[in-house]
């Protein structure tokens, strides 16, 4: 078998003079270059530079112009220390400002055998934020988290995908608290309550997990029925305010009605328990008014006669128009009847 042999070439290197004594100096400078671009570094002031030494936490440097081992032996993380992150739940801002406009935020689902038995095919997307309540009601939550990094190590090095980690902590924490609650304090006078302590528990998962996480606010931005349901449940609403308003206005009638039916009342048992004790002091100061008469008269019968005669008198004649006063002897009092007619008629 015959060999193959490359043709021959009549190409030569050119000799370059003085070339190797130039090959050390540029690999010098080279190195000096790189060496002082990667030894230099800014930490931002609302960050902290956290410093691996061949991936190994070595320290954590404060905003400013740090330095730090070239050529890759040391890297350098900035966290954002005192930016407040946040995180929306079944809604996305689009475009922020005056009027700001926003898009539903939706997930896949992910299978767990629970797909067929709530009616959704695996892989179906559904919104994040629909969720169910104590009575086995269905709620759609919005809501936001804002958080800051308190601890730059636990925030780097305990936890691998940090955003996915606070929003599945998030959702289950509002999960858990709003399936403690009927449908009613989801939509209405629970919102406050489910607010903090959703707060509180996301805090209690993420110190579990030592996220060094630090929730600064939870907000409930929108917490209505599903679309499917809320021409229903907007029906019941107004049933249960009908309702409410027909009750209020029968105890506006009885509140009304009733006291006064009471007032009323009391002031006729007030007034016949007076009368009563008029009538009864009275009937006790007339028995005694005739006893001491009684007495006063078995010690002088033409005194007491005479007295009573004259009080009689007393309070009978004011009652008395017109008067004639007559002599007992006098037989003839006729011509004075006809002087009363006169005065009657006006003459």
């Amino acid at each position: 078998m015959a060999e193959f042999q490359f043709p021959q070439s009549d190409f030569q290197m050119p000799n370059i003079p003085n070339l190797n004594k130039w090959i050390a100096p540029a690999v010098i400078g080279i190195l000096l270059i790189g060496a002082l671009t990667s030894s230099f570094y800014t930490v931002p002031a609302d960050s902290v530079g956290v410093v691996q030494r061949f991936g190994k936490y070595v320290r954590m440097t404060p905003p400013g112009l740090r330095f730090k081992i070239p050529f890759g032996v040391e890297t350098v993380k900035k966290v954002k220390t005192l930016h407040v992150y946040k995180e929306e739940f079944g809604f996305q801002t689009l475009q922020a400002g005056v009027r700001t406009i926003y898009a539903e935020s939706r997930f896949q689902r992910r299978g767990f055998g629970m797909e067929d038995r709530m009616g959704f095919p695996p892989g179906s997307f559904l919104p994040e934020s629909m969720m169910l309540t104590g009575d086995l009601n269905i709620a759609v939550v919005e809501f936001i988290i804002q958080y800051r990094i308190a601890d730059p190590i636990k925030y780097l090095f305990n936890v691998r995908d940090q955003n996915a980690t606070i929003r599945t902590m998030a959702e289950a924490a509002v999960r858990l608290v709003v399936g403690d609650r009927n449908i009613n304090e989801v939509l209405t006078i629970g919102r406050e309550e489910i607010r903090i302590e959703a707060q509180r528990e996301l805090q209690i998962l993420l110190d579990r997990l030592d996220t060094g996480i630090q929730v600064t606010n939870l907000v409930l931005q929108d917490v209505n029925p599903p679309d499917e349901v809320k021409p229903s449940f907007n029906e019941v609403n107004e049933a249960k305010q009908e309702m409410e308003k027909t009750v209020n206005q029968a105890w506006e009638s009885y509140n009304r009605v009733i006291p006064r039916a009471k007032g009323e009342a009391t002031q006729t048992i007030r007034q016949a328990e007076g009368y009563a004790t008029e009538r009864v002091n009275r009937a006790k100061g007339d028995a005694q008014n005739f006893l001491i008469t009684w007495e006063a008269y078995t010690l002088a019968e033409d005194v007491t006669r005479r007295r009573l005669y004259l009080e009689t008198m007393r309070d009978v004649l004011p009652q008395i128009k017109n008067k004639f006063i007559v002599d007992e002897e006098e037989k003839g009092i006729l011509p004075l009847l006809s002087l009363t007619r006169a005065a009657q008629g006006g003459e």
